[in-house]
């Protein structure tokens, strides 16, 4: 049963250095279930590293992830145990591109989750209906466009009902005019209750969909709050210089 009242997924004083330089410096955060918390920045202030580290791809230098009551940045943790509760998607699509988008889809249902063929097939059909690509189940990647790879990409993850998924600038790498059915893709998830960590550098989709917005400079924690209110009644200068820029690019 969940317990709405605590935290999903919790980073304390998380830090990350290359060498001397430091890439994360301190970070707090909490994501509860059903929510979807935005990270926001400019390029540089550490948003995709925080979510490699959380799906436990980047060792952190100090600090502790927790997944629920587990501390998943604990040494000797099943780290491909832990990534198949933590979905991660990229900004490239990282789709296989010798398998079809069924097999992208059911491959680690099959081997991961030891889910047998037929099952995963039909969960695998039941998510491409969805969202509209269930006549291209036998279809390869480069057959479909961008935008449908990146929702496939989207669907791989969340057929593996991952306690939290991370989505790193997944509209990024996409044609404008294929940003709007990966974001209604977003939207349905989050009015079926999925849980999301997600860098984003569309704030007018943060400001719809985010409940809370964390706002990165420099690897540290700069500015946070609920979403509406950090957007009309931003506290900090370098928030509005930031909020003001985005606004007018």
């Amino acid at each position: 049963m969940i317990d709405w009242s605590k935290p999903r997924l919790r980073v304390t004083n998380l830090k990350k250095h290359y060498e001397d330089r430091a890439v994360l410096d301190g970070i707090d955060l909490e994501v509860f279930p059903g929510q979807i918390v935005a990270l926001i920045g400019a390029s540089g202030s550490g948003k995709s590293t925080l979510l490699r580290c959380v799906n436990l791809i980047e060792e952190i230098s100090d600090g502790q992830i927790f997944l629920e009551t587990e501390e998943i940045s604990a040494p000797g943790v099943n780290h491909d145990r832990v990534r198949a509760q933590v979905g991660l998607v990229f900004q490239s699509f990282n789709l296989f591109s010798h398998l079809s988008i069924l097999q992208n889809i059911t491959l680690a249902l099959i081997h991961v989750k030891k889910i047998a063929k037929p099952e995963a097939e039909r969960i695998a059909r039941k998510w491409l209906e969805r969202i509209g690509l269930g006549d291209r189940a036998d279809s390869y990647p480069d057959k479909i466009s961008g935008g449908q790879q990146q929702r496939t990409a989207i669907v791989r993850a969340v057929a593996m009902d991952p306690k939290v998924l991370l989505l790193d600038e997944v509209t990024s790498a996409l044609d404008p005019e294929l940003v709007g059915e990966v974001l209604d893709l977003i939207r349905d998830l989050k009015a079926g209750g999925t849980t999301i960590l997600m860098a984003t550098h569309e704030l007018s989709f943060a400001r719809e969909v985010a409940d809370w917005v964390i706002f990165l400079e420099q690897g540290k924690i700069y500015e946070q709050g609920e979403a509406k209110d950090f957007f009309e009644n931003p506290k900090r200068d370098r928030t509005k210089e930031f909020l003001a820029r985005m606004a007018n690019n």
